[in-house]
């Protein structure tokens, strides 16, 4: 195993939904040998399947191997079919179909019960996006009802739930994860989720901005580069984000969890995207930890895209 990925207190991780072309043994094998930390964990039929029938017997196995390649774990729960092989992200937290919104609270349930065996630092969701005909206050309405019960397994597992804001979503932005704490009374085991790409594509504010602002909130955070307007995630460098100050900001916090890269549509390249990430974000928080110096006649720092 290489020199573990941590850069003072930022700890460096790789999400398996853009390594789904690699069984799973292979895909943590392949991060610990890397040098990462830890490992974004997405629940897929390929990735330790929430519904396959032998799941307790296949949870002690992963945690087994995480021990051992000492890879620290977040659960993730955005694979695309993984409850309706017909219709991606379905069924949602706001689907008009009680039974159907169950099936997804269910499924995060489950995820709380898997994140407690393996040691997890949290379980990432996000709300789904609004059905057409729903008015806002309906969508609201179906999201804090469906998410109580859930918060309640977060609360007895002792595993917080990090809600993702997600272009296109109900919940979409910072201010509305706020909107929802305040709809939910601001309940401990929530918490957030943050897309440092999502920051740059629709937030008003620059992506390190809205790390010190989620501060107090923040369980998990999710990295790559986008460009401002495009909900696209691109390979770090090939995008418009500053990738120092977003380091600073998270170190400055004292953020404990993972920094995952998640490339989900990247999984042809998924194990050279794996190894070239990581040093850009050492390089990067290298960087920041320097003062500036009159050397690059560009003032551009390292880790910054051109």
């Amino acid at each position: 195993m290489t020199t573990p990925a941590t850069t003072g207190t930022l700890r460096l991780g790789y999400g398996t939904n853009g390594l789904t072309d690699l069984r799973l043994d292979d895909a943590l094998t392949l991060l610990a040998d890397l040098g990462y930390d830890g490992v974004g964990l997405t629940l897929d039929h390929m990735h330790l399947d929430p519904l396959a029938p032998d799941l307790a017997r296949r949870t002690r196995h992963t945690a087994t191997l995480l021990d051992r390649l000492g890879l620290d774990v977040t659960i993730e729960t955005g694979a695309r079919y993984i409850l309706d092989p017909r219709h991606k992200h379905g069924p949602s937290l706001l689907d008009p179909d009680p039974d159907a919104r169950a099936t997804r609270a269910a499924l995060l349930t489950t995820a709380l019960h898997i994140a407690a065996d393996l040691g997890a630092h949290a379980v990432h969701c996000f709300s789904g996006t609004t059905p057409p005909g729903t008015d806002p206050d309906t969508a609201w309405k179906r999201l804090t009802d469906t998410l109580t019960p859930v918060l309640g397994t977060a609360e007895t597992t002792g595993i917080p739930l990090a809600v993702e804001p997600e272009p296109g979503h109900l919940l979409a932005t910072l201010a509305d994860f706020h909107h929802l704490r305040g709809l939910l009374g601001d309940p401990p085991p929530l918490g957030l989720t943050l897309d440092i790409g999502h920051c740059q594509c629709l937030e008003d504010r620059p992506p390190a901005d809205c790390v010190r602002e989620a501060a107090p909130w923040l369980r998990h955070v999710q990295i790559e580069d986008m460009r401002r307007g495009i909900h696209e995630h691109l390979p770090l460098g090939d995008g418009e984000i500053d990738f120092p100050p977003v380091l600073t900001a998270l170190a400055d916090t004292g953020y404990q969890g993972l920094t995952v890269v998640e490339l989900p549509r990247h999984s042809h390249a998924g194990p050279e995207l794996a190894r070239t990430s990581l040093p850009f974000l050492r390089a990067a928080a290298a960087s920041a930890a320097r003062p500036p110096g009159p050397t690059d006649p560009t003032g551009r720092t390292p880790g910054a895209p051109a």
